[in-house]
């Protein structure tokens, strides 16, 4: 009928006049009913009646306008439930009923009132949450059941009827509608009331979790439709399931290249997440610009460690509702040790008396200690805060962790001035033993006249009284082990290049250097947790103590050699066995011991050092040659053999 009448003026023929009105009251009927149906069927998710209403419009030709109204009629909803659920009057109304304010009042909770505008405006928010949720599900459904449905006469489906004019998808078009409403009417709401904004900004992460819960849902509502629509409906209705119409048109399962859902939800939001992280950063650094007075000498006592840690922990717990809003957060708390680490540093002591080892503790090494234990403090509670963190993003972590590592590192530049002080007074005491005599030869008893040398006396007292006097003050044990263990393998090697260098070395002499052999493992004792722990330095220590009282010849086939003990220490040691026409390299090169030593800590390399023992070896040839001497010494031929020996391990 409707084709027929169109485009020719019917008006004035009384013989269809009744029927023409009877045609369009008919038609509003039909409409009305199938309007309702549609109503109902989406509201309860009754994909029949939504088919059957859709079938009807399509019929009248009035699909795309009756789904366009239907989308439009959400939003127009929505758009209200928003601005009620933010209404500043409303909210700060101690009854329900709206009175009029008086000309120029601004709204504003009453003093004392505010906990009860907070509670209204977050029942308003989570009753909001709940109608997007419900609105978007209605949408979802109706857009399932056009992708489904299928005219039983031209066989095209609908969702293409309304599509084909280059419109995008109705539930594409509905979500940009309201999550742009969202960020409008937000926007508005909180730049005309002062109290709104503080509320979203101070207690932002209980907005973010509402927006978040709502995104879970909205994801969750979609696969449980999906299975729905793939298990149940009535056979003539989806006999034709689409599989792949079907994920393609949900919004909410997949996102698309060039728009992603979740983001356009929470693009409402970044205003307050900057002003949350703002204040949470200050929060987080105000205890400690309190605890660090400008022109302050000590570091922040227990107590106030405590509240710096205790607010570090608050602001990750209340972060956590949110992986990104806890790497925000990671990232000031970052700042916070930071911060804290520079504070620190500005304390420290870095005059000579910082370094000295001479009498007991000074006041600038006092502080120093302070300062490391106070840092260390707060390495080790600010760890087991993200060791306690549940779901802790990686890099929030990973960001956290590295501002850590550059206080332990900063704790390793407040000692060092003490430990190069320790190591050269360390290294002081050792080279004095060539001031020692151990050319003698063995007394009547066999043994030597004294338990070790004068020099291993001192040493023993001097690393005995600076681990009391200045390192029992330190509180992170294993810090300071990790550091005295080093010096302690240092010691050890000085000790045995030094006693590899005495010349002459008696009978007598050796029985005392092996005793102060076995009194080096007691003189480093007190800087490690176990001497055994040393490694290397400590089979070192273990290896050449024997080697004293062999052969040369046993000596170049000890397996201790190359694997423990470096071929140019063994050759060293063999030139003390040698006639002095066979000078030591330093005695060639006309070097004092503490000068060769300072060269072989600037070669460390195994080459140069050989190459210098060869240098050495040379000019004894040319002495005997020049001389026109018959024979070499006996040890001669085999520190050759074994010089050739390492320089071929070194190819």
């Amino acid at each position: 009928i409707d084709y027929l009448s169109q485009g020719i003026d019917l008006s004035g023929i009384e013989v269809i006049e009744n029927d023409l009105l009877f045609i369009a009251r008919a038609r509003l009927e039909v409409e009305n009913q199938a309007k309702r149906l549609l109503e109902q069927g989406v509201e309860t998710q009754n994909p029949t009646q939504v088919g059957t209403a859709l079938q009807v419009f399509h019929n009248l030709g009035t699909l795309k306008d009756t789904i366009a109204n239907v989308v439009d009629g959400y939003c127009t909803v929505l758009e209200e439930n928003i601005k009620s659920a933010l209404d500043i009057k409303v909210l700060t109304q101690p009854s329900q009923t709206v009175t009029r304010g008086g000309p120029g009042r601004a709204a504003m909770p009453t003093p004392g009132n505010t906990a009860a505008f907070r509670a209204a405006l977050w029942t308003n928010m989570e009753k909001l949450m709940d109608q997007i949720c419900a609105a978007c599900g209605q949408v979802q459904h109706l857009q399932k059941v056009l992708t489904k449905k299928r005219d039983p006469v031209s066989h095209i489906c609908f969702i293409e009827e309304i599509v084909k004019d280059g419109q995008s998808d109705i539930l594409y078009k509905f979500w940009t509608a309201v999550t742009h409403t969202l960020s409008s009417q937000f926007q508005s709401a909180t730049d005309s009331s002062m109290f709104l904004k503080q509320a979203f900004e101070g207690e932002y992460p209980k907005l973010l979790r509402l927006y978040n819960d709502l995104w879970k849902r909205l994801q969750q509502y979609s696969q449980n439709i999906q299975r729905n629509f793939n298990t149940s409906g009535t056979a003539d209705l989806f006999a034709e399931l689409q599989q792949m119409e079907e994920d393609t048109q949900d919004i909410f399962m997949q996102k698309k290249t060039d728009y992603d859902p979740e983001k356009a939800l929470k693009d409402s939001l970044q205003q307050y997440e900057a002003a949350y992280l703002s204040k949470s950063l200050s929060r987080l650094f105000d205890p400690i610009n309190l605890v660090f007075p400008p022109g302050g000498r000590n570091p922040p006592s227990s107590d106030e460690l405590d509240s710096i840690i205790k607010t570090i922990a608050s602001e990750l717990n209340v972060a956590a509702v949110d992986p990104d809003l806890s790497l925000a957060v990671a990232k000031n708390v970052a700042k916070t040790v930071q911060l804290y680490g520079v504070k620190s540093e500005q304390l420290l002591s870095t005059q000579g008396d910082a370094s000295q080892v001479i009498g007991p503790l000074t006041e600038g090494q006092r502080r120093n200690v302070a300062v490391v234990n106070s840092l260390y403090k707060l390495h080790q509670s600010v760890l087991k805060v993200i060791t306690n963190q549940s779901s802790f993003p990686a890099a929030a972590e990973q960001t956290v962790t590295a501002a850590l590592k550059a206080v332990h590192d900063l704790m390793g530049t407040a000692v060092q001035p003490l430990l190069n002080s320790v190591g050269d007074s360390v290294e002081a005491i050792i080279i004095t033993m060539h001031q020692e005599d151990f050319s003698g030869s063995l007394s009547g008893s066999g043994k030597p006249d004294v338990p070790c040398s004068l020099y291993m006396k001192e040493l023993q007292g001097f690393i005995a009284r600076v681990m009391s006097d200045y390192f029992r003050h330190f509180e992170c044990f294993d810090f300071v082990f990790d550091n005295t263990e080093a010096m302690a393998q240092r010691a050890i090697e000085l000790f045995i290049r030094n006693a590899s260098l005495i010349r002459p070395l008696g009978e007598g002499g050796k029985m005392r250097l092996a005793a102060d052999f076995a009194q080096m493992e007691l003189a480093v004792a007190p800087l490690c947790r176990r001497v055994s722990d040393l490694g290397k330095s400590y089979r070192q220590l273990r290896s050449f103590r024997p080697l004293l009282f062999q052969t040369s010849e046993h000596i170049a086939s000890s397996p201790a050699l190359g694997e423990v003990i470096p071929f140019s220490v063994i050759l060293q040691f063999l030139f003390t066995r040698a006639p002095p026409e066979l000078k030591s390299p330093f005695q060639r090169a006309e070097w004092s011991i503490a000068r060769y030593s300072q060269w072989l800590d600037d070669h460390p390399s195994e080459k140069d050092r050989l190459a210098l023992i060869r240098g050495a070896l040379e000019a004894y040839v040319q002495s005997v040659r020049t001389r026109e001497g018959k024979e070499f010494a006996p040890v001669y031929p085999i520190m050759v053999q074994l010089l050739q020996k390492a320089m071929s391990t070194l190819q």
